[in-house]
């Protein structure tokens, strides 16, 4: 059951923020919507869009100014929390920004103190889906984008889901978390030490198993400060190219990891995904 929070008008359309019980994260949950002005009129197709490290349901609605776009297009526009949140769900111990409370890493933890909270998988894929098709004036049709950490959950959800999202997009994804020091440290905490574990959470080695991909659209920014060390897009690159997935993957020339690379392209990306899921 949703309770909602707020609903502001925007181009047409509302803006809404909700509170939810989740039993999948064993806490209370927060997400945010657009809903364009077509779904007054009929249910409509929903983008997911996954945030990433410390954001939280709010920053891509109030930063990537995608809103005008998605509701000339008739999209709607899912945005869930980052990880479980509430006094009881657990934390870094040295309150780190890239673990715990606000990097759930949308994978579904096994280790121990964050398996019964940290289910971010089954909450995007499952019960926050199931949520918002009943309760809302969403269809099933959907495809799923996201940024950083969220460009990682949206490619390895989509490739962990064959036919479940018509399309998948990233803006600077964490595209081969188990090379580099924010994937490792994340996987490490929820997937515990064997890197076998992390195989099915990790895009590259997904996409060079064979897994099928839905088209895809990667924007990487060349001035990106983590670009060296953390997003392995050249791996991701060699990754597409070897198995001859329909894949678009851009270098944009001078810009960064910030939401201003976002708002730059978003507009690019929600028109990608209505191709497949407007008629």
């Amino acid at each position: 059951m949703l309770n909602k929070l707020s609903s502001v008008q925007c181009f047409g359309g509302q803006q809404l923020r909700f509170e939810h019980s989740s039993k999948v994260l064993n806490c209370t949950m927060q997400f945010s919507v657009f809903l364009p002005p077509q779904a007054e009129q009929s249910r409509v197709p929903a983008l997911y869009w996954l945030s990433g490290l410390t954001c939280t349901d709010e920053n891509f609605s109030s930063k990537a100014g995608a809103q005008r776009t998605a509701a000339e297009l008739g999209l709607a526009l899912i945005i869930p929390d980052t990880s479980p949140r509430g006094d009881d769900v657990p934390d870094a111990e040295d309150g780190a920004y890239d673990f715990g409370l606000g990097a759930g890493f949308y994978v579904n933890a096994t280790q121990e103190p964050f398996a019964k909270h940290y289910q971010m998988d089954s909450y995007v894929v499952d019960e926050l889906r199931h949520l918002v098709e009943a309760e809302l004036p969403v269809n099933s049709l959907r495809s799923i984008a996201g940024h950083s950490m969220g460009g990682h959950g949206a490619i390895a959800l989509a490739l962990r889901n064959p036919g479940l999202y018509r399309s998948v997009s990233a803006f600077a994804p964490i595209a081969h978390p188990s090379s580099c020091p924010w994937g490792r440290k994340a996987f490490t905490g929820y997937l515990g030490s064997d890197p076998k574990a992390w195989r099915d959470y990790d895009s590259v080695e997904m996409i060079q198993a064979g897994k099928p991909c839905p088209p895809l659209f990667v924007d990487q920014g060349d001035a990106d400060q983590f670009l060296p060390e953390q997003l392995g897009f050249d791996a991701l690159k060699v990754a597409c190219e070897s198995s001859q997935i329909d894949a678009t993957l851009r270098l944009q020339a001078g810009y960064d990891h910030s939401y201003y690379f976002i708002a730059s392209f978003i507009t690019d990306h929600l028109r990608f995904h209505a191709q497949y899921l407007v008629d």
